[in-house]
């Protein structure tokens, strides 16, 4: 049943006043619940924390004093915990099961910087329709996705699970993930909350290491951060996740300048605030409150509503402030309500159990597998394809050598911020080649390679599976051998390389960009036995590729490529797909560039822009938005309809792209902007408009873009506000930032 707002009103308005305080916060709660494997629950390192904290969650739901749990992906563990919930509560109040749903739960789809690099949002929101679908198919109501933080420095871990570097396409990433979790609202059939996170600022972590303090200036902060959250909000989540660290001094999740003035008065958020696992107890951590009373009540005012934790929660303690004066009971009502607003719109209270044989089935559907597999095809990306190389011919190839650690790694072609997945139905890239070319091609493969090593282990290796292991009986040397003598033999070689999945993603921050291990020696190796060599990249952040982008004709970047990751890069390789991804950040030569994005300010000396270093050209290895294909697109006939507009009109944009090939392919056109003059120092330019279109061979589309005031508005530091600016623009059409094609139109006071 589907309630309406005066019913949902007074159906919280009653149970407001028959709840005592100490069920209050109970449904401002939320607790993990974990289910570790038997030797991870023995383990000491974890703590008694984390061993004793099933036991701990069962005897609060006994006495209704848990409003959410997460980490649980068994619809019989949902319905049993659930009853719990329900009996627990003296007036039937269901519990909200959250999941770290980032990319698929057991589909799963490219990691969201792939997503991001297919440059289309209609996938996206299809994507995360197909994850939605299989989490609230076996009891998940709640994502803590999509990640929305502007990542700029790839040393930190979580630049894998958010858009990039750029604020518009982060904007358009961020509104299609909350359209594809929710449908068009609360409770549409099928879907769940989304939870955009982590607010606000979390990717500019000081030496992107993760969790420390970030100092962002206002800047920044309005037209750089702010914007996906803006985006996502607009597009109607539900819920928004706080960050852990200070922002300029102020703890996020303790901000009541962010979450109040900003959140809520300034980008017009209406729905409940989440804190980070134990950030709210955090705060005593911090230094910001002398202890967990403190804590809860401070974290309560600033606008937190629910406080997610392992054990000991801080709002155990609101009913001990509310008595002491320090909140009171309207601020401890608005934050109930928040929550049970949610609840309601869902259909909770009427149906809080889920139907576990339905789950079963719609976790089998084939047609979500399809789904991933168009995703990995769309988000990879061409950086290189010297003498055409790519695509390979299979008619012409009598043998392959499929080379790698990754190469026929199930785990790590999922990639990281998985944990309900089957990886008996992940197709490798060795699978999917092999799948491919059927009996008629003989594919060789080895690893080559001994597995690369954390200095320090994973968060995530406790729940089992997560770290990688090399073979019984490895012998590194003749493993290598072994390679390169296959590669010699082979017509071509196709050498998998990146990252192994638990080196990136939280607490995974990197002090260098390398290739992990003697995997540039392997690469090395391949290349000099002269056999044409085809570099597949799997990765969430950009790699230190300059010797690749020197002597290896063909790199592909297929990031972390999902459940059916394997099937679509064998498409892209011989061609039964066509590359079209672009990169959604700047490819930096070595991590001594970092941070670099494409849309920095005019320096006084704006002519040796590419000689900022002594030691080596300051531009970067790839620019943001590029990425190839094997279509041969260009550019004309560029126009405004136009040349002079008031402060408020709009232009349109107009230009046309050609394929100039024999190959049908996508084409992102993507359209750069930039204001000469102004109150302030503009970038040299920005990202306003994009479309991927198919283009077929030989033909041509004619593409438009509209920009208008919020194209052009931006936040002045020097006024503390919005502002548009009279001036001259220029404005570039093209295939990446770097597109030569360009005119101007005027805007008049």
């Amino acid at each position: 049943m589907t309630l309406d707002d005066e019913a949902i009103r007074t159906r919280i308005d009653g149970l407001l006043a028959e709840m005592t305080p100490e069920e209050k916060a109970g449904q401002l709660t939320q607790f993990f619940f974990f289910t570790l494997p038997p030797e991870a629950e023995d383990n000491p390192a974890l703590g008694l924390e984390v061993a004793a904290q099933p036991r701990a969650v069962e005897a609060a739901l006994a006495r209704g004093g848990v409003g959410s749990l997460l980490f649980v992906t068994d619809p019989a563990q949902i319905n049993r915990l659930q009853r719990a919930a329900v009996e627990g509560s003296r007036h039937g109040i269901p519990a909200l099961f959250g999941f770290d749903v980032v990319h698929g739960l057991r589909t799963v789809l490219p990691v969201p910087i792939a997503m991001a690099a297919s440059w289309d949002p209609a996938l996206i929101e299809a994507g995360q329709a197909v994850a939605a679908a299989e989490a609230r198919a076996v009891g998940i109501h709640w994502a803590f996705a999509p990640m929305v933080d502007i990542a700029r420095d790839p040393r930190w871990g979580r630049i894998v699970e958010g858009a990039g570097e750029d604020p518009f396409l982060g904007s358009a990433v961020a509104a299609a993930q909350v359209r594809g979790f929710q449908g068009e609202r609360i409770g549409a059939p099928g879907r769940i909350v989304a939870g955009p996170k982590h607010f606000a600022g979390y990717g500019y972590a000081l030496g992107g290491r993760d969790y420390d303090e970030v100092s962002l200036g206002d800047a920044d902060l309005w037209n750089v951060v702010l914007p996906p959250f803006k985006a996502a909000i607009d597009a109607g989540a539900g819920t928004v996740m706080t960050a852990y660290m200070a922002l300029n001094g102020i703890p996020a999740t303790g901000n009541r300048w962010l979450l109040t003035d900003v959140l809520r008065e300034a980008l017009g958020f209406d729905g409940f605030t989440v804190s980070d696992a134990n950030a709210t107890r955090n705060l005593t951590t911090h230094g910001f409150a002398p202890d967990l009373r403190s804590a809860a009540s401070r974290a309560l005012d600033a606008g937190l509503d629910m406080e997610m934790a392992i054990t000991d929660p801080a709002f155990d303690h609101l009913p001990a402030a509310l008595e002491a004066g320090e909140i009171d009971e309207t601020q401890l009502d608005t934050a109930v309500r928040r929550v049970l607003e949610v609840k309601l719109r869902l259909g909770l209270f009427d149906d809080p159990y889920v139907d576990e044989d339905r789950a079963r089935v719609v976790l089998a559907d084939p047609a979500h597998r399809e789904v991933a597999r168009e995703a990995a095809r769309r988000a990879a990306v061409l950086l290189r394809n010297e003498g055409g190389l790519l695509p390979l011919d299979a008619a012409d190839l009598g043998s392959v050598a499929v080379l790698g650690p990754l190469a026929d790694s199930a785990r790590d072609t999922i990639g990281p911020w998985v944990f309900d997945f089957e990886l008996a139905e992940t197709v490798t890239v060795l699978d999917g080649i092999r799948d491919r070319l059927g009996d008629a091609v003989r594919v060789d493969s080895a690893r080559g390679i001994p597995v690369g090593r954390r200095t320090f282990p994973s968060m995530f290796d406790m729940f089992g599976g997560n770290a990688p292991e090399d073979p019984e009986g490895f012998e590194p040397e003749a493993e290598f051998t072994r390679a390169i003598r296959l590669a010699t033999d082979a017509d071509v070689a196709v050498v998998v390389l990146g990252e192994w999945q638990n080196m990136i993603g939280e607490a995974a921050s990197r002090s260098s960009l390398d290739l992990p291990g003697r995997q540039l020696e392997l690469l090395q190796a391949v290349v000099a036995t002269g056999t044409p060599t085809v570099l597949v990249v799997m990765n969430g952040r950009p790699l230190d590729l300059r010797w690749a982008a020197a002597h290896v004709p063909a790199v592909l970047d297929v990031w972390y490529p999902g459940s059916q990751g394997g099937a679509a890069v064998a498409d892209l390789l011989f061609g039964d797909a066509v590359p079209g991804g672009k990169l959604p950040f700047t490819w930096p030569r070595s991590v001594g560039q970092v941070p670099i994005v494409y849309s920095n300010l005019t320096s006084h000396e704006p002519e040796n822009l590419g000689r900022r270093y002594w030691d080596e050209a300051s531009t970067p290895l790839f620019p943001f938005g590029h990425g190839l294909s094997y279509a041969r697109f260009s550019y004309a006939d560029l126009a405004v309809d136009t040349d002079t507009v008031a402060l408020d009109g709009v232009v349109t944009v107009t230009a046309t792209v050609r394929n100039e090939s024999n190959h049908d392919g996508d084409e992102v056109v993507q359209l750069y902007l930039h204001q000469r003059t102004g109150t302030a120092s503009r970038p040299v330019r920005e990202l306003k408009g994009f479309e991927r279109v198919m283009v077929a061979a030989g033909e041509e589309r004619r593409v438009s873009f509209r920009v208008g005031p919020d194209e052009r508005r931006y936040w002045n530091a020097g006024v503390r506000g919005y502002v548009l600016d009279p001036s001259v623009f220029d404005v570039w059409v093209g295939t990446d930032s770097t597109a030569p094609l360009g005119t101007t139109f005027t805007v008049t006071p």
